[in-house]
C-alpha cells in the first residue's frame, strides 16, 4: 500500500476515532501523539500532562498504541514514568502484546494495514492527590528507531460508570 494511501486511511481513523471518543461522557483525558515517519526513536519521550480533580473515583487508564502490520514483533516493551503533583516519580517497564505470538494475528482494531490498542495498565485506580500528573512514555526495545510505530498516547476514563 503506498504511503499517501496509508496516511490518508491513518487521517481518516483518526477522524472517526475522535468523533467516538468525543462521544463519551466517561473520558477525562485522551490525546496521541504521532511519530514522524512511523519510527519511534529511543529519545522520543511522548509526555501527557493530566489534570485530576476527583480523588474519590476510581480510573482506569489506557495506554494507545497504533502500528502498522509490518510491525516486526510481536510485542512492545515501554518504560512508562509517572510524576504525581508532588513531584514524586515512579517508573514500570511494561510488556504490550500487540499481536499473536504463534499465529501473528494482530490484536486491536484494524483498518487496512493500521491497528488500533487500548491497553490497561491502571484499573481502578485512584489518584492520591488533586493536580497535574504526568505520563511519560518510552520504547524500550533493542532497536532504534523502532519501524512501523505510528504513535502512542493515553486515555484516562472514569472506572466506576
Amino acid at each position: 500500500m503506498n504511503r499517501i494511501v496509508r496516511y490518508g486511511l491513518l487521517l481518516i481513523f483518526s477522524a472517526w476515532a475522535w468523533l467516538l471518543q468525543s462521544c463519551d461522557s466517561g473520558v477525562v483525558y485522551k490525546a496521541y501523539e504521532n511519530f514522524d515517519g512511523a519510527l519511534w526513536y529511543i529519545k522520543t519521550t511522548p509526555t501527557f500532562r493530566v489534570e485530576i480533580r476527583d480523588t474519590t473515583r476510581t480510573y482506569k487508564v489506557y495506554y494507545l498504541v497504533r502500528n502498522s502490520m509490518k510491525y516486526p514483533y510481536y510485542n512492545l516493551y515501554v518504560t512508562r514514568e509517572i510524576t504525581g503533583p508532588d513531584g514524586k516519580k515512579e517508573a514500570t517497564l511494561s510488556e504490550l502484546f500487540l499481536s499473536n505470538e504463534k499465529t501473528g494475528k494482530p490484536f486491536g482494531n484494524g483498518l487496512g494495514d493500521i491497528f488500533d490498542h487500548k491497553i490497561v495498565f491502571l484499573r481502578n485506580h485512584r489518584f492520591t492527590a488533586p493536580g497535574t500528573y504526568t505520563f511519560t512514555f518510552s520504547q524500550t526495545m533493542r532497536q532504534n528507531p523502532l519501524p512501523h510505530i505510528l504513535g502512542v498516547g493515553i486515555s484516562v476514563e472514569k472506572a466506576d460508570r
